[in-house]
């Protein structure tokens, strides 16, 4: 399987100096297919690897430094355009991690730009983006009512410009979700990077990584986010970080995130029979990077939204949206 080829890779740099030819086109398609491939590209640096592999993870470390440029640029565009209201600019997830220069940022693919901002600073921020050239990508009336009214976050927002997203939380899971994390604790405890950037103390960043995988996703790019857990875990007291973890509501999600990174990432972990099914999960790639156990990624993409919404909400929600999808011509 092509998906534990990349862990063991990610794990162990040194063992894919065995990989014969298929091996490698399972690492790297699965690399790939996982956005790890930057990731791996820096794992193996010192790592003596085929003549026909060493322009692919050259071109995968300059795509990451790239991006991360990008990245960095952007925020520095929001906290710009932020700057007369006054509001922390706290960035999130990859971003975060390469403004830090964290481990979990070493060739990290970052996406969009995500910031937090106090719930009742988000008409301000709303309009202060607008104002600097940020506009929205969705026009559908019921997804912005759906966004503002249920979710973490405000409807995506893109440069007009320069084509890059920003997704404004004011919490970390969606408000329908179980976990209901303290977002005032979040951002009160937020610490400063340089140049009016922020990111979350390092056990919220585990916290908020823990839930963005198991308490809100369907584990799509699971392995991503269980390599920047395992990366955020060692900047953490143990006790600390369960300590936090609870008060979030989050300590079931965060000790899972720990046992299964340490389990396929670190030393080991004693794995329980949720964990072993979503190592499956995480796992189900073939040799070409192509997604495996259809049926139990389809279970969880189905538990990613009962983890959402309640059940008459939920089934209210995909009438809905199948409705909109199957209007007649």
């Amino acid at each position: 399987m092509s998906a534990a080829l990349l862990v063991r890779a990610l794990r162990n740099p040194a063992s894919v100096t065995t990989l014969d030819a298929t091996g490698w086109n399972g690492l790297i398609a699965a690399a790939r297919a996982e956005r790890l491939i930057g990731t791996l590209a820096f794992r193996l640096a010192d790592v003596p690897v085929p003549p026909a592999v060493q322009p692919i993870l050259a071109d995968a470390r300059t795509d990451a430094a790239r991006e991360a440029r990008q990245a960095l640029w952007e925020a520095d565009r929001a906290v710009q355009a932020l700057r007369p209201l006054d509001v922390r600019v706290i960035l999130l997830k990859g971003t975060a991690y390469a403004a830090a220069g964290l481990r979990a940022g070493e060739g990290r693919f970052i996406g969009d730009l995500d910031i937090l901002v106090p719930r009742d600073r988000l008409a301000a921020v709303e309009q202060a983006l607008i104002a600097a050239g940020w506009e929205w990508v969705k026009e559908d009336a019921y997804d912005d009512a759906y966004y503002r009214q249920w979710m973490h976050e405000l409807p995506p927002m893109i440069h007009r410009t320069r084509d890059r997203m920003i997704d404004v939380h004011h919490t970390i899971l969606p408000l329908t979700a179980r976990p209901t994390p303290d977002a005032a604790a979040l951002i009160a405890d937020a610490e400063p990077i340089a140049n009016g950037l922020y990111m979350l103390s390092a056990e919220d960043r585990v916290c908020h990584a823990a839930a963005h995988m198991l308490a809100d996703g369907d584990l799509q790019g699971g392995l991503r986010n269980l390599w920047d857990i395992y990366g955020l875990i060692v900047e953490c007291d143990s006790s600390l970080l369960d300590q936090r973890a609870a008060h979030h509501g989050l300590r079931p999600h965060v000790r899972q995130a720990r046992r299964l990174a340490l389990a396929l990432y670190g030393e080991g972990a004693r794995l329980t029979l949720r964990d072993r099914l979503v190592r499956a999960r995480l796992l189900a790639r073939d040799g070409w990077g192509r997604e495996t156990r259809k049926l139990l990624v389809f279970a969880f993409f189905l538990r990613s939204h009962w983890l959402r919404m309640p059940p008459l909400m939920l089934a209210r929600h995909l009438w809905t949206k199948w409705r909109k999808g199957h209007r007649p011509t």
